[in-house]
């Protein structure tokens, strides 16, 4: 479901519909969604629900905002989502990943993926700004946790509190980095196959693509991984967002166990470029000396043929009716006999 085209009952008063339009003015967010006290979601008007993020109804507020259309810094410094200083933080353009406690709020940016079948972006990024009864997030380009989750609520999936919507948007986004490592390490496998069957030279160039795509979702789960150890730390020094560092410890947990996947996955990429290296390696070696052999063999039979083809007076066999065939058999014993001192020195192909 787009939020830009969702379904509406016509029958139901606004504040019911299981759908909304997308932001009728600039700023207003991509879509808001309030649950109640049994985690249900349902979409409400932004404008409305937009009014008091802490005091809506008896569960807590979903907003999440296109941050390239709407400027949330200024209403971040008026204290509207939560304090000023780490909702400023938050929703500046910094896109570097980082979690911040302050009272009763926890802010972050951290690492999201693009949405399937939108532009790939190298890095794309979550902001949130976490409440006691409000979750404000956004992003800067289609990604994938939000759309995801939103679907899920719409589809009946229930969201108790706040930090459990963060957890399950974050949630979201482990689980598509895990599908994108799945599917790196299934070309791993053919690749491998392919190189042990002896036929390496094509999957030098498979493996470029597939080695740095391992090491960038490496860096993405390590520094994802890190701001929840941090939040782990940061939060349980009250008893405030003692379900919050619940969750990250939850999320680390995964996190941790996906980047040692991760880890070996690139590790294992390095590995197969190196031995790609080395078997095309053995063979320009092989072919380097059938071309040395030949050469020394003909080298022989060249100079022969040289001497003999000197337009100078005094130059054996030049009489001979048979001497065409005698310098034809002097070339060919020279170049046996080239092929001898070969062996006799011990020179052998290189072995695969």
């Amino acid at each position: 479901m787009k939020p830009s085209d969702p379904p509406v009952d016509a029958s139901a008063a606004p504040s019911t519909t299981t759908g909304i339009a997308g932001p009728t003015r600039p700023g207003e967010p991509l879509w808001a969604m309030a649950f109640d006290a049994d985690g249900r979601g349902r979409s409400v008007p932004p404008a409305q629900a937009a009014s008091d993020l802490d005091a809506f109804g008896g569960g807590f507020l979903w907003l999440h905002y296109d941050l390239d259309a709407a400027d949330l810094v200024g209403r971040a410094s008026e204290g509207r989502f939560g304090p000023t200083r780490l909702a400023t933080a938050v929703f500046a353009p910094d896109e570097h990943q980082r979690i911040t406690v302050e009272a009763d709020h926890i802010g972050g940016v951290v690492a999201d993926l693009a949405r399937p079948g939108a532009k790939p972006v190298p890095a794309g990024r979550l902001h949130f700004v976490l409440g006691p009864r409000s979750l404000v997030s956004g992003r800067r380009g289609p990604a994938e946790s939000p759309d995801a989750t939103r679907a899920a609520v719409e589809g009946g999936h229930t969201v108790a509190s706040p930090t459990l919507l963060l957890e399950t948007l974050v949630g979201h986004v482990v689980s598509a980095m895990a599908t994108t490592g799945q599917r790196l390490s299934d070309a791993l496998d053919g690749i491998e196959d392919h190189i042990l069957d002896g036929r390496p030279r094509d999957d030098r160039r498979r493996l470029g693509p597939v080695r740095r795509n391992a090491v960038r979702l490496h860096r993405q789960i390590a520094g994802l991984a890190a701001v929840f150890h941090r939040l782990e730390t940061d939060g349980a020094t009250d008893n405030v967002h003692g379900p919050a560092v619940a969750a990250a410890a939850r999320l680390a947990q995964r996190l941790d166990a996906l980047d040692r996947d991760m880890t070996l996955q690139a590790e294992r990429a390095r590995l197969l470029q190196e031995e790609v290296s080395e078997r095309i390696a053995e063979a320009t070696n092989r072919q380097l000396y059938v071309l040395s052999v030949l050469s020394a063999l003909f080298l022989p039979p060249t100079f022969v043929t040289g001497l003999f083809g000197m337009n100078v007076k005094g130059l054996p066999l030049g009489d001979d009716p048979h001497g065409f065939l005698s310098v034809c058999g002097l070339s060919l014993a020279s170049a046996v006999l080239a092929f001898a001192v070969i062996r006799l020195l011990g020179i052998r192909p290189p072995r695969g």
